[in-house]
């Protein structure tokens, strides 16, 4: 990775756009590879232009793919199937079937039964405990059982496995009686349970005093089920996750949004307190004991359409990143920023020497300035990419600034050929010797691949 970097960074190379490719649905990437058609078709970007691996069948609207998740890791250890090992798609059907699919040729290595009493329609990663999560839709209470004075205490299911190899864990069910009325989300991560609730609270439960009345098995009979098989039609997974007591709260904290992140080390917490005299603001205080940070309270004061942005930095340095219209900071927990542009000013200088102050503030975002968009990380190359549109008249123009991880240095520029309307949808991913631009035009979606190239004399 050090000698792709240096090839990267030399003044003969550079990034060309090789491959373009529209499309009426949502295109997504994923390490290395590009879905079209709500994961029917996967393309490869392994080569000098994207190469399309494998087209599925065309699927009915029961058996759509609702989400998907790329599963593939190193692995330490020799698994009984071969399978097993390989990289895999985990897609989740409208009709309740868990698929597991080769992430290369789209075969089918895998099939689960979810339930025929529970709609399911979202994935999740706990990465770290090598698990992810199948989460139900919400149920509501319907006008007719509010009136007849019914109430439905089951707020949504979660199935939860293992991954290399796929095993169950079970079926959770999160119930209003354990963790109160006022339920709106519940996802898992960490190793922990982590509810939202409607008075804007977040709360995050120990996992390890959640017990199993039953260990299950896929492909095998369970009593839960009067000894029918489990991850069969229609019996599916059963509850066999009880949680009768609320369990331990490990913290708790009231933000805006239901939004709290957790990261740093040791471990921190970044949030938006709800009194609208910290709005725009964000904390950061110890996980340990919620004492502020150095430098805790983080206000960049931008005049904007968007707000800006912050989040602990991926390298796991500890550091946060911190990203708004016209400036981007890399900060310690407890040391002082760094700043890789600064805003602009709001005075003008007129041709004959006469300074103007501008009587209304220009937005920080306005299409008129250069304007940070957004930041990626590139973990191998120890690069972040940050793109800036130029702000010129006419179409809107962006480039991607390569800076050193550590130093914050600039090292290169990429321009993209494309415009860039600020009014629509944009993703960028960098990797290694590949840069994906996805943009959203109207009900159109565009995929723009760029390649590491020799420069043309």
């Amino acid at each position: 990775m050090k000698v792709l970097r240096g090839i990267l960074l030399q003044d003969n190379r550079d990034f060309i756009k090789a491959w373009s490719k529209t499309s009426k649905s949502t295109i997504m990437y994923e390490s290395g590879k590009i879905y079209f058609e709500n994961y029917q078709n996967c393309y490869s970007c392994v080569h000098s232009e994207p190469q399309l691996l494998y087209k599925l069948p065309k699927r009915s609207k029961l058996e759509k793919f609702e989400d998907a998740l790329l599963c593939q890791s190193p692995l330490d250890n020799t698994l009984t199937s071969p399978s097993d090992h390989k990289p895999s798609l985990l897609a989740l059907t409208a009709n309740n079937w868990l698929y597991r699919l080769s992430a290369e040729t789209g075969e089918e290595l895998q099939r689960v039964y979810l339930s025929s009493n529970h709609k399911f329609r979202y994935l999740g990663w706990d990465v770290s405990q090598e698990m992810f999560y199948v989460k139900s839709v919400q149920n509501k209470d319907t006008l007719l059982a509010r009136q007849a004075g019914i109430t439905q205490n089951t707020v949504m299911h979660l199935a939860i496995f293992h991954v290399f190899p796929l095993q169950v864990v079970g079926m959770l069910e999160i119930n209003k009686k354990v963790f109160g009325n006022s339920v709106t989300d519940v996802v898992l991560s960490q190793g922990v349970l982590v509810v939202s609730y409607s008075n804007k609270s977040v709360k995050l439960y120990s996992f390890k005093h959640i017990y199993l009345t039953e260990k299950l098995t896929l492909g095998k009979q369970s009593s839960l089920l009067g000894g029918k098989t489990v991850g069969d039609v229609p019996f599916g997974i059963p509850v066999n996750i009880q949680i009768t007591d609320c369990p331990p709260v490990l913290f708790e904290v009231s933000c805006t949004d239901n939004s709290v992140q957790i990261g740093g080390y040791p471990w921190h917490y970044i949030y938006t307190p709800l009194h609208k005299n910290h709005k725009g603001t964000h904390h950061i205080c110890s996980l340990k004991d919620s004492t502020m940070a150095t430098n805790g309270i983080q206000n960049m004061n931008c005049y904007s359409l968007e707000s800006d942005g912050i989040f602990f930095h991926p390298d796991d340095s500890g550091r946060i990143i911190h990203v708004g219209p016209s400036v981007l900071v890399r900060s310690k927990l407890n040391v002082s920023v760094l700043h890789l542009l600064q805003p602009t000013s709001q005075v003008t200088v007129t041709s004959s020497g006469r300074t103007v102050k501008k009587r209304f503030r220009q937005l920080d975002d306005d299409p008129d300035q250069e304007t940070f968009r957004m930041v990626e990380y590139e973990d191998e190359l120890d690069l972040l990419a940050v793109v800036v549109t130029n702000g010129e008249e006419g179409e809107g123009r962006a480039h991607i600034r390569l800076h050193d991880n550590q130093s914050g240095q600039l090292l290169r520029t990429v321009d993209l050929v494309e415009p860039w309307d600020e009014t629509y949808r944009h993703e960028l991913f960098f990797d290694k010797d590949t840069i994906v631009h996805i943009e959203q035009k109207n009900s159109n979606f565009c995929c723009h691949v760029y390649k590491l190239k020799a420069a043309s004399k």
